[in-house]
């Protein structure tokens, strides 16, 4: 199957509850229900305990998987981090008395999901509206208030199995939880380390999102490999089993991040320019991880804005409102039309220089939206990419393929 028909591993991981008709056991006290981010029931001879609670739009789903497993009253529900997909079931299942548990930057995430919403769910739509597919009127992330907002650690004992809650705001989100069971040597993660285990974190996301600071992820990534844990249960997935295995794959994607966080420095000191560095940085054989839904170039990029900010010293017009697009037409007009451009965009396209072509079609389109040649042009340039790429990476996948279509439109 090719890159352009090929479904990325973590698209097959946020659809694998869709066909679920029964909960997995992962063991005798811990069972799972599949979802765009996984919840887990954990049980206890005093009541159950839900780690997450998966979609709102699934949550009936959930209930229902959890429903056979269930031991006694829902004490407590346990929210790893402030995404819909790990909190949107609660008015589902939460019970009466049943306690509401998350970091303390959870109610913030949630302000902040809320005032950007019209921005942030058009950009979300863009890439994941193939991957999940929702009802015409979808329902809307619920308003969840914390009974127990956890700053930096909370514990409880229930049934005599001891929870700790350790505050670890790095990865995928700012109000990130681990959850530890120490006699039973389980953590739960959440999607700290992404959703796809053993990959290079996304930093910043493409939909938009507050950036995640790489120390501060590495930190996290050091609370949760000093544990010891013997088995890791993540958002996605099958939970990874065995004290020796765990420790080596944290101890390779700490080394891993940490490499790309160092050459970015090294290159930045050296006068190198970013794109540059997101060229040229590349995980050595041993330290390759998987590039899922973060990618090691974005990685670079965004910690180098990390650093050094939005302001590259690589032109003055940066400073100002007025973008180089203001240009185009001056551009095109030069080029001797917008199909001139196309044309060179042509040759760069049969040279493999998909990237410089899409510039051209860029300027091109700018002036003339509906130009035949630059649209037909522009089409084969993504498709090139999309090839180039693999199909691995979701949102680079998600991305090219909406802008495939869009260009089909436009040619219409």
């Amino acid at each position: 199957m090719s890159a352009t028909e090929s479904k990325p591993l973590l698209a097959s991981l946020v659809q694998a509850g869709d066909e679920q008709k029964e909960a997995v056991k992962i063991n005798d006290f811990i069972f799972m229900a599949k979802d765009i981010s996984n919840a887990y029931l954990v049980t206890t001879s005093a009541g159950d305990v839900l780690v997450n609670t998966g979609f709102m739009d699934n949550a009936e789903r959930s209930k229902r998987l959890f429903a056979p497993h269930r031991t006694g009253a829902l004490r407590k529900i346990i929210i790893t981090q402030g995404h819909p997909d790990h909190y949107g079931g609660v008015p589902v299942l939460r019970e009466e008395g049943t306690e509401i548990i998350a970091e303390r930057r959870f109610v913030d995430t949630l302000r902040y999901f809320k005032e950007l919403g019209p921005y942030l769910a058009k950009r979300s739509r863009k890439l994941w509206a193939n991957t999940i597919k929702r009802a015409a009127n979808p329902l809307p992330p619920p308003d969840v208030v914390p009974d127990i907002a956890v700053d930096r650690r909370h514990e409880f004992e229930l049934g005599g199995r001891r929870f700790e809650l350790l505050s670890t705001p790095g990865g995928e989100a700012l109000d990130s939880l681990v959850v530890w069971l120490p006699k039973e040597r389980v953590a739960f993660t959440g999607n700290l380390l992404g959703p796809v285990f053993l990959a290079i974190p996304n930093l910043v996301t493409m939909r938009g999102d507050k950036p995640r600071l790489v120390q501060r992820y590495l930190h996290s990534l050091d609370v949760l490999r000093n544990l010891g844990a013997e088995l890791l249960i993540t958002g996605h997935g099958d939970p990874i089993v065995g004290a020796d295995k765990i420790r080596a794959d944290l101890d390779k994607l700490h080394a891993a991040v940490s490499y790309v966080n160092k050459t970015t420095i090294d290159g930045m000191n050296a006068g190198k320019d970013v794109h540059t560095l997101m060229r040229e940085i590349r995980l050595p054989d041993e330290l390759k991880v998987g590039e899922f839904h973060g990618k090691v170039s974005w990685a670079v990029r965004s910690i180098w804005e990390e650093y050094s900010g939005w302001f590259h010293h690589d032109s003055t017009t940066s400073l100002y409102g007025v973008p180089r697009s203001s240009v185009d037409a001056d551009l095109v007009e030069l080029a001797g039309g917008a199909a001139a451009l196309a044309a060179r965009a042509k040759q760069k396209v049969a040279s493999g220089k998909f990237l410089e072509a899409l510039h051209l079609t860029d300027i091109a389109l700018g002036t003339e939206p509906k130009q035949a040649d630059a649209l037909a042009v522009k089409k084969d340039a993504l498709q090139g990419l999309l090839k180039e790429s693999g199909g691995s990476n979701l949102s680079e996948t998600m991305w090219l393929r909406s802008e495939i279509t869009a260009v089909e439109a436009a040619l219409v």
